[in-house]
């Protein structure tokens, strides 16, 4: 299939459709038994749930005045189901209104706002008082942020900072973050995962202040509200030309239940973390991670479709090849997939034996305040792609030096020993990251050693 029709083409013409057509009909009849299994294990993980401490959450939710930004989403409207179980005394969801087709709860109350307008969350969340806040609302598409980069930032930066500012002058209890995997790259060029990365730290800048009490949670592919999924079945129905980036690409994936139940474990984790530090929780055993391809068979079987499949090579917002560094086998095979290297090493005991918590820690980074100010004017001022990219990509840069002097120095130097045996085929990218960390392992070395002496 790679032979017959190069990858990076925008359009193809008919004899390359036919003959991926004809070429993609052998898969599926030589791969239908392994296609079909992976599929049904695919859609399986919708029933999965976590095991939760029943009693604490009463104790944490009964009586209280709840609000959930993205609450009309699939994730949040799962978690108002759920938060409805303990009986608190008001479930507000705060919504664009954009995002329809899931159910909502007869108990709850639907408020319509933008994260991003942050007079109107400051007055909305000042009036409600909320006890605890879940802020899942957020640009959720990777490909789509490439295209839409100043709705993604203003939504997953702005957005973040307009709700936490509003929750600390009213005086919120907590506030929950939802997160990304993806988050774990402490630097990324793609968009989303960059977009994600900064809205992490900008949850850290207000739990290490003091002004609020702020916990996180990072979540992978959602089976329920699948965008991969959504897209196959399209395709399929259409029997248009499936692309898929490589035929070894692998996700890990988790239900909807699932995500509502880590936001509400993280919930618990008020007064968890030290001072200084936030607190991100992920689901400890995600199981094995789904084959692309094979799901994209399965999806074809299932419908009967003739639809070809193009191996057409990454797109933008979705990076190939992660740094080498970022998995530690030492580590990496006892904790969640969705936790970092460094991350791992600031890994802390959690009470449910499902999920793993890690206190996140960003050092002080001179450049990062400034770099942030002038991200948040441009997209003030101009909705510019090009500008608002560049500030997003030099704070970037500024927020993995800040995780990096954080990070503890064992953990440096494995990571550099790591990604120094694939140097070779770094991009530019990655040897940049690759020869930060060995800044910071050296200056690790060095300030260890002057300590000593000492």
């Amino acid at each position: 299939m790679r032979a017959a029709v190069a990858p990076g083409q925008q359009d193809l013409d008919a004899a390359e459709v036919s003959r991926l057509r004809e070429l993609t009909a052998r898969l599926v009849a030589g791969r239908r038994e392994e296609a079909r299994t992976e599929y049904e294990r695919f859609l399986s993980v919708i029933k999965r749930e976590l095991c939760l401490p029943r009693d604490r959450l009463a104790e944490r939710l009964d009586g209280a005045v709840v609000l959930v930004t993205g609450g009309t989403g699939c994730v949040g409207s799962t978690l108002i189901t759920q938060l409805a179980a303990f009986r608190p005394a008001r479930i507000v969801s705060v919504t664009r209104g954009v995002t329809r087709g899931w159910p909502r709860h007869p108990g709850a109350e639907y408020l319509y706002a933008d994260v991003r307008d942050q007079a109107r969350m400051e007055a909305l969340i000042g009036e409600i008082r909320p006890d605890l806040i879940f802020h899942v609302a957020s640009q959720r598409d990777p490909g789509q942020a490439e295209t839409q980069v100043h709705h993604t930032v203003t939504t997953n930066v702005l957005g973040t900072r307009s709700v936490l500012g509003a929750a600390a002058a009213a005086g919120t209890g907590q506030v929950v973050c939802a997160s990304t995997g993806k988050a774990l790259r402490p630097f990324s060029p793609d968009v989303y995962t960059a977009s994600k990365r900064v809205a992490e730290w900008v949850a850290f800048g207000f739990a290490a202040s003091g002004a609020l009490p702020v916990s996180a949670v990072r979540f992978t592919h959602v089976v329920d509200n699948s965008i991969i999924h959504q897209r196959l079945q399209d395709w399929a129905a259409s029997s248009a030309v499936i692309r898929l980036h490589s035929p070894q690409i692998a996700f890990y994936v988790q239900s909807a239940v699932e995500s509502a139940q880590l936001l509400m474990l993280a919930a618990l984790d008020k007064g968890r973390a030290r001072p200084g530090r936030l607190p991100i929780r992920a689901i400890a055993d995600l199981g094995w991670p789904v084959s692309l391809l094979d799901l994209t068979l399965g999806v074809l079987a299932a419908r009967d479709s003739g639809a070809p499949v193009y191996l057409s090579g990454y797109d933008p917002g979705y990076e190939e090849v992660p740094f080498p560094g970022l998995y530690d086998p030492a580590t990496a095979g006892d904790l969640s997939p969705l936790l970092n290297a460094f991350e791992a090493a600031a890994a802390v005991p959690s009470e449910c034996p499902m999920t793993n918590v890690f206190e996140a820690e960003f050092a002080p980074e001179p450049r990062a305040a400034g770099l942030s100010a002038e991200l948040v004017a441009i997209c003030g001022e101009t909705d510019d792609p090009q500008r608002i990219r560049a500030a997003l990509r030099e704070l970037s840069w500024a927020l993995l030096d800040a995780t990096l002097a954080a990070a503890p120095p064992e953990a440096l130097t494995r990571a550099a020993r790591i990604a120094s045996r694939h140097v070779a085929t770094l991009t530019a990218d990655h040897c940049q990251i690759l020869r930060t960390i060995q800044k910071w392992g050296s200056e690790s070395s060095n300030l260890a050693i002057g300590e000593a002496g000492r």
